[in-house]
């Protein structure tokens, strides 16, 4: 997928996950997931680092030594998808409370994967 592809699919999550309201949770903290994938997707392509065709489909499946590349390039970009990921589990699968403080976390974490990505 192209830098230009995976920003127009995180622009049109982005534009869904603005219609969900507080108990919404579980849909911000999945969409934050696949927006923040797309943005370190669109960032790793136009550093040359991973090619169009070679996308990273979640952090947990990279090898040790891809995960460690990926932060050279970029640790906070890499950090915030992964702590992403991290949330996911508990409050998309699972049910601990607090769920909605979980997606407001997701989301700051996600506005910083933006930021960097546009920035680029």
């Amino acid at each position: 997928m192209t830098p230009q592809e995976h920003r127009a699919k995180a622009e049109r999550i982005e534009r869904s996950l603005a219609k969900c309201g507080p108990a919404d949770y579980e849909m911000k903290i999945e969409g934050a997931m696949l927006a923040g994938t797309h943005w370190l997707n669109l960032v790793l392509h136009r550093m040359g680092i991973t090619q169009p065709q070679t996308d990273v489909l979640h952090t947990y499946l990279l090898t040790v030594n891809e995960l460690r590349k990926y932060r050279v390039a970029d640790q906070a970009l890499v950090d915030a998808l992964v702590e992403i990921e991290d949330i996911r589990p508990p409050f998309v699968r699972g049910n601990l409370p607090g769920g909605e403080r979980a997606a407001e976390r997701a989301l700051e974490l996600l506005g910083l994967l933006r930021r960097k990505a546009c920035a680029s």
